[in-house]
């Protein structure tokens, strides 16, 4: 099974952890022409930002690394490039440049230079903005939901964040699952 594959299947499996938008975009072809490919380009600094967003959404823990871990500050750009419409980009690219106008005008830093409750609150202020704006897809919830996507596809999500069994394994169907148990996980 090639990664694109496994992308899918993940999202499919997480249903409504990831938006509609998102999951029209990863049930299409994953073939974009050329044409809609690469259409916007992304610095370091910006791998750096999305990293760092990216572990908002899913921190380290006591028993998991989080995003920024997981790789997922290449992993978005990466998925945006490749997978996501021109429209779809300059609508992830211009909201990121958004988001960091708004952290200059709140808090007078750009995000990277934030705190993390400054950042938490910028993060709360853009998802209810997504929110307000109901079904039209913005930086926020790409954005979320490649975390969520990148996150629970890789090494350490598959294998720290959730419970790992490898495959092959028996099945058991009747498996005790007890309270507060990691979900499961198979290679």
């Amino acid at each position: 099974m090639n990664r694109r594959e496994a992308l899918k299947n993940v999202a499919f499996l997480m249903g409504s952890a990831i938006s509609v938008t998102s999951m029209g975009i990863l049930f299409e072809s994953f073939t974009l022409p050329e044409i809609e490919k690469n259409h916007v380009s992304f610095s370091a600094k910006d791998e750096e930002l999305l990293a760092e967003f990216a572990d908002i959404i899913i921190p380290t823990t006591a028993s998991s690394p989080g995003a920024k871990a997981a790789g997922l500050g290449a992993f978005i750009p990466m998925m945006i490039r490749d997978c996501y419409p021109a429209k779809m980009q300059e609508i992830f690219a211009s909201g990121m440049k958004d988001m960091q106008a708004k952290c200059l005008k709140n808090f007078n830093k750009d995000f990277l230079a934030m705190s993390i409750e400054e950042r938490q609150k910028i993060m709360t202020d853009l998802k209810n903005e997504t929110i307000a704006n109901d079904k039209a897809p913005s930086f926020f919830l790409i954005a979320r939901d490649l975390t969520i996507l990148g996150y629970f596809s890789s090494e350490i999500g598959c294998t720290q964040a959730r419970e790992y069994l490898p495959v092959p394994g028996r099945y058991d169907g009747s498996a005790d699952y007890k309270p507060g148990q990691k979900a499961w996980a198979t290679n």
